[in-house]
């Protein structure tokens, strides 16, 4: 089998791909993958890096106002769908999967038009614009959230299968987990991140809160302050006189064993970006949800809400952050541990353990083969 994958623009597109190429590639090692991205996009850079052969194309986003870029756009759009044109005659895919982002446009669209079977997967509550527009033409349509479905109007050809996790997720035992970062496994345990770029306005609120927890010898932090930011972090951390080395403490700029945290956390306090939600669903854990207010359609805050409407989690808008607010919340949830528990219920409740099984069941059952 032949399969074209496209999607990118920021890693919430780039990595459920790959997540995709390499279920693909474990049930049928024969299987050929071609990658197709914006060339000077993340994907150019993220895709060979996986292993994945990778095919860039021209293409950017439409500007919200009308103006001379527009035209400019349009001008790369035109030339990215005669790239595509090519790159489908020269590969001949058997299916064609679209995860999101401007780039998925031209090359979802192209293989629609030439008969080859589409599908999409969308990763967010409120789905991006460009599969909305796609999901007419397509043969299947994925969703993460169940909140998703009724914005797509194509019911017929829906599919919630969730988004593919870290297979180490929810495997590791808490006594592991709390081990790999030198602490204790019975004591209550938050995790902090920003993502890893950082942010910065949680960073600010986060050191507040220290400042409540520097005598609570019996909460326990592992708090990610994001590579961009922890150097800031740390100054802030140290004009306030905060011990941020205390023994009960981790402070990182990144956490690259999220499976190791997750395992030992109480509770997830950070940003709604679709790949964190599934993790922290398929590992049971609460979480305390900061959207980040600039992403595309706001679609952070319907994640959260999605997450809180099922009582697995609480949500504080970014605008609304500050220190106080956020140990006004965090104090209330560690001081009630039946209510982190059942968050934790409801959030492992919203789990698709089995996601990636279920999207490269249905990519068999919808390619030529």
């Amino acid at each position: 089998m032949r399969v074209m994958l496209t999607g990118g623009g920021t890693g919430g597109h780039i990595y459920p791909a790959l997540a995709i190429a390499k279920g693909i590639l474990a049930r049928d090692p024969e299987t050929k993958i071609l990658y197709v991205g914006i060339h000077d996009g993340m994907e150019a850079r993220l895709v060979p890096e996986a292993g994945v052969d990778f095919a860039g194309i021209s293409g950017k986003g439409l500007p919200r106002k009308l103006s001379l870029e527009t035209f400019k756009v349009l001008g790369e759009s035109c030339k990215a769908f005669w790239q595509t044109k090519q790159l489908l005659r020269k590969f001949h895919p058997d299916l064609v999967v679209g995860t999101g982002g401007y780039v998925s446009g031209p090359v979802v669209l192209s293989a629609a038009l030439f008969n080859i079977p589409t599908m999409l997967h969308e990763q967010n509550a409120l789905p991006g614009i460009t599969n909305r527009l796609l999901a007419r033409i397509v043969r299947r349509v994925m969703v993460t959230f169940p909140e998703s479905i009724a914005r797509f109007g194509v019911k017929k050809k829906l599919e919630l299968v969730g988004l593919p996790v870290r297979p180490d997720v929810g495997q590791v035992t808490r006594r592991n987990g709390a081990r790999h970062f030198g602490l204790l496994p019975d004591r209550l345990t938050l995790l902090v991140t920003g993502g890893s770029r950082g942010a910065r306005t949680l960073n600010q609120a986060m050191s507040m809160v220290l400042e409540h927890l520097v005598r609570r010898s019996d909460i326990q932090v592992i708090w990610a302050t994001g590579k961009t930011t922890y150097q800031e972090t740390i100054a802030q951390l140290e004009e306030r006189g905060i011990p941020w080395k205390n023994p009960h403490w981790r402070v990182v700029e990144y956490l690259k064993d999220m499976p190791e945290a997750l395992a030992c956390s109480d509770l997830f306090i950070g940003r709604a970006g679709a790949a964190s939600l599934a993790e922290i669903q398929v590992a049971g854990v609460p979480s305390l949800l900061i959207p980040y207010p600039f992403a595309a359609e706001n679609h952070q805050e319907h994640n959260a809400q999605a997450m809180v409407q099922a009582g697995a989690a609480r949500m504080i808008l970014d605008k609304e952050l500050n220190g106080e607010r956020l140990w006004k919340e965090v104090d209330e949830l560690i001081s009630n541990p039946s209510i982190l528990k059942e968050m934790g219920i409801a959030s492992r409740t919203l789990a698709q353990p089995q996601a990636l099984n279920k999207i490269v069941d249905l990519c068999w059952a919808t390619a030529w083969r």
